[in-house]
């Protein structure tokens, strides 16, 4: 047993996989395979107990001797704690190095903004928006006594990623980028002391861009990014701070005076189907939708009978329908294939790339009642009112799943439209008695289509060229004078004022028109 102790002792100190000494003249390829032989027979020996003792194996022929020079085997032996702690210090020491200038950075100065506009709506379809303003401030903080910043520039990009781009594992054709404007809001190397420093900045968005978007087809962003570059003093390293965030861009179309008016005839049958229904919908409301039946009585003359259909489920749904065209990137371009065309202004060019497309439900929903039927008269009616909105929520969110319309230059359109379904049963009565009717066992399925166009809803707010200035009417030409001190100058009595109209430029100053007392200005005109 001892023994065995000083043999794990020496293994544990050289090297890993123990090898006997080369005697000379022999290859190093037999002493492994004896090696490996030595230890199968041991092991196959002590499975099978023929060695009169478990220790017999294991005597000192079999030891690896230590080495002459320890510090010679110490070199040759890989340890495993000592590489980890070295890659840990160096990793460590090289992390620190390569975030201290950032790290720096910012704790020298600070980013943040305020945008003084109101929200950005484009108001009108994109051939008639006239854009929408943006302006804010940047808000420089320096944490310093002073900074050294050689240049401070904001961006404002249109930022399209297509969720399933041309190819699935190239970036640049999954994210294309536009930048729509650039503020120089510091050009030259400035020092900037203690304190709030303000720059302002302002764009316009031509109306025809898209609105904001997410979608599992594509989603559209507009990324503000703003980047101050600091030199440090006594050194040539220059260090950034950068500053991001995402403006909602959103589009508002109006709604329309009267409400669209849809009729539809299913053949075979008489029946005929009335729709009043506003074609703008709102995402955070709901809209009505009217409906009624005619032509759901056929009298049998011959027999004494009328056949009549009667309304049993109505079914609505709200989908919504992406399509685009996935780009390929300028490496992927030359093997793309031709999808159709795009129109820039007024020149047209053709777009390469796969066209996508996805449809999915906003809001459904089964009514089982609800209608008023009349089967009295020569011809059946069914009056019926219904009202539909979104009620799908994004996965894991209680955000409402959709995306206004959009129709942009590059091929990406969103739609919608309202699915109705109505399910008529078929039945059978005596003349002048519907109340006896049987049923036939013959149904059918009513479908129509209304096209919609869903948008946000403006609110108070109106389009920046419609705005009008503010208007002041009956302003003096300056305000009334205060005495500095009151000590000094006792207050004037309002009997001593100066009329207003006595500083115009209209009134000659040389004129010693008397002005009128309190008195004389309670006298009728008349009087004398």
């Amino acid at each position: 047993m001892p023994h065995r102790v000083t043999n794990f002792l020496r293994t544990s100190s050289s090297s890993q996989f123990p090898k006997k000494k080369k005697t000379p003249g022999s290859p190093a390829s037999s002493h492994v395979q004896g090696d490996n032989s030595t230890s199968s027979s041991s092991r196959t020996s002590r499975n099978n107990s023929i060695t009169p003792s478990p220790y017999t194996s294991d005597s000192d022929d079999h030891v690896v001797k230590m080495p002459e020079h320890l510090s010679d085997a110490l070199k040759k032996h890989h340890r495993l704690s000592l590489p980890f702690g070295r890659s840990r210090d160096h990793h460590s020491s090289g992390s620190s190095g390569s975030h201290a200038p950032s790290s720096t950075a910012a704790s020298a100065i600070a980013l943040d903004w305020s945008i003084e506009s109101p929200p950005i709506v484009f108001h009108g379809s994109p051939e008639e928006s006239t854009g929408a303003l943006v302006s804010g401030q940047m808000f420089m903080d320096v944490l310093e006594e002073s900074v050294q910043v050689d240049s401070f520039v904001a961006t404002l990009s249109l930022q399209v990623t297509q969720k399933r781009p041309f190819q699935s594992h190239c970036s640049g054709c999954q994210l294309k980028s536009t930048e729509l404007q650039v503020w120089h809001l510091l050009v030259h190397p400035t020092v900037q002391r203690r304190g709030r420093h303000l720059f302002p900045f302002s764009t316009l968005l031509d109306g025809h861009l898209p609105a904001s978007m997410d979608t599992s087809v594509l989603s559209i962003a507009y990324r503000f990014k703003a980047e101050a570059i600091l030199a440090r003093g006594g050194s040539s390293s220059r260090n950034s701070v950068c500053f991001e965030r995402t403006l909602n861009v959103k589009r508002s179309v109006p709604e329309l005076l009267y409400p669209h008016h849809s009729v539809r005839i299913f053949p075979p049958t008489n029946i005929k189907a009335s729709a009043h229904y506003d074609s703008i919908v709102h995402p955070a409301g709901s809209k009505q939708v009217t409906l009624k039946l005619d032509g759901l009585m056929t009298h049998n003359e011959k027999v004494n009978t009328v056949d009549l259909w009667r309304l049993k489920k109505v079914t609505w749904k709200l989908e919504e329908t992406i399509k685009t065209i996935a780009p390929p990137c300028t490496r992927h371009a030359p093997n793309a294939p031709v999808v159709g065309a795009c129109t820039d202004g007024n020149t047209a060019y053709p777009t390469k790339g796969v066209e996508r497309s996805e449809t999915r439900i906003l809001g459904e929903k089964q009514l089982l009642e609800g209608w008023k039927s009349d089967y009295t008269g020569s011809d059946g009616t069914i009056d019926f009112e219904f009202e539909y909105y979104i009620n799908q929520c994004r996965p894991n969110s209680h955000d409402l799943q959709y995306a206004c319309d959009t129709k942009t230059r590059d091929g990406t359109e969103v739609t919608h439209s309202l699915l109705v379904e109505l399910i008529v049963s078929k039945e059978y009565a005596p003349e002048g008695k519907t109340h006896l009717a049987t049923q036939t066992g013959t149904g059918r399925i009513l479908r129509m289509h209304f096209g919609l166009a869903m948008t946000e809803c403006p609110g108070l707010g109106v389009s920046w060229d419609n705005e009008a200035p503010p208007v002041y009417q009956d302003v003096p030409p300056s305000p009334p004078g205060y005495p500095r001190d009151e000590l000094v100058h006792p207050l004037i009595e309002y009997e001593d004022l100066e009329a207003l109209d006595a500083r115009r430029g209209s009134i000659d100053p040389t004129d010693n028109r008397q002005t009128p007392t309190p008195a004389s200005r309670n006298q009728p005109s008349g009087s004398s």
